[in-house]
């Protein structure tokens, strides 16, 4: 059963951003954690590995709201090196998707509606909004304060497309924001590859080539910070085997997956969300969950086979306590849930509730 999202999809971003969060990350109680934190997450030990991605936690309230809900490992959303606007209301609609959205499934449009329901599936396009680096640097740092025992903040940060500019200046966008991010004392950051890029089917992380020199340059101002490349699904293993070289040489931790991207209608068979390039959006939430559980399982055989160092974080579809164990036994090191988390805000206290059902109190490093 739905709860009230801690993100008002009927309310505007900006709307969120200054009344957020709302419903049980609203509320003053503190989940009490029942064990040790004992699961490494990228050299801090955490509860429990799971946790909510780069997306919905605005800022340090909703940061300390996912904190207090039990959530031990919580993304701010994604900030660049410059102030950057927000896509024009709605932000987050409703799909109606039988089973999976396969790729098949993916090449017609989707009907979008503000009828929320079990399993939920929506689409949501922000456009990857940013405040100024002093006040999210500043916001940053609080949220980092609300941290409490087996708990981290991890900081994701991307460069920005402008008119007329190189590939070597959005390189540097990237490594100027990814020294903007270091500068928080986040323990951890996380760099967004799975966003616009310049061409190339539209994501940084399927140009390689890009990717292999946006990495290796953050490195060089993030020393040895624990670094996450965030990235979307990769039909081609190919490109998977070459990101995880990449991700071997400079990274510590591999996410994925974001969305999937689809033609979104409205039922009268026009686009749903209003204004240029959002006829296509991403696509999150139950219906995407086979694609998540690929990209882990995938990736899980390439890492094995090259005796590669980096983790795995699975994303996409996590909705409920089985999801996350599911996930686990895919592969993954740490879970994260978006869509599932904004409405069951009490998702990471049911997973821990389930866990200590099932292993008398004691969390196993890879629950089964």
């Amino acid at each position: 059963m739905l709860q009230t999202p801690f993100y008002d999809p009927l309310l505007s971003y900006e709307e969120n951003y200054d009344e957020g969060p709302f419903g049980a990350f609203a509320e003053k109680k503190v989940f009490k954690q029942k064990w040790k934190p004992k699961s490494d997450f990228l050299g801090q030990k955490v509860y429990l590995p799971f946790g909510i991605p780069a997306g919905p936690l605005l800022n340090s309230n909703f940061i300390k709201g996912a904190f207090k809900a039990g959530f031990d490992i919580c993304v701010y959303k994604t900030v660049r090196a410059n102030a950057f606007p927000c896509h024009a209301f709605p932000n987050v609609l409703s799909l109606d998707v039988e089973g999976d959205l396969t790729l098949e499934k993916l090449e017609e449009p989707l009907v979008a509606n503000t009828e929320y329901k079990d399993p939920i599936s929506i689409t949501n396009s922000f456009g990857v909004p940013s405040r100024k680096p002093e006040v999210w640097q500043m916001d940053v740092k609080k949220a980092i304060s609300y941290e409490g025992k087996g708990q981290v903040m991890v900081l994701s940060f991307m460069g920005t497309v402008k008119k007329d500019q190189t590939q070597q200046e959005f390189i540097e966008d990237y490594i100027l924001a990814a020294k903007l991010a270091y500068e928080t004392g986040a323990k951890v950051l996380e760099t967004n590859l799975s966003c616009p890029n310049i061409g190339n089917e539209g994501l940084v992380c399927y140009n390689l080539e890009v990717t292999k020199k946006i990495t290796e340059g953050i490195r060089k101002v993030i020393k040895n910070t624990p670094l996450v490349l965030k990235v979307g699904f990769y039909k081609d293993d190919k490109q998977l085997k070459e990101l995880a070289e990449i991700a071997n040489e400079y990274a510590d931790e591999v996410s994925g997956i974001n969305t999937l991207q689809a033609t979104i209608l409205d039922s009268n068979g026009e686009q749903a969300l209003p204004g240029p390039n959002r006829l296509r959006s991403g696509v999150c939430g139950s219906a995407i969950k086979w694609a998540g559980l690929d990209f882990v399982k995938r990736l899980k055989k390439i890492k094995d086979k090259n005796h590669y160092k980096f983790s795995i974080t699975g994303v996409g579809g996590v909705t409920s306590p089985e999801d996350y164990f599911e996930y686990r036994k895919a592969g993954a090191d740490a879970v994260m849930s978006a869509t599932g988390a904004m409405w069951n805000p009490l998702l990471a206290q049911q997973i821990k509730t389930s866990i200590s059902n099932l292993h008398r109190n004691i969390l196993l490093p890879h629950p089964i």
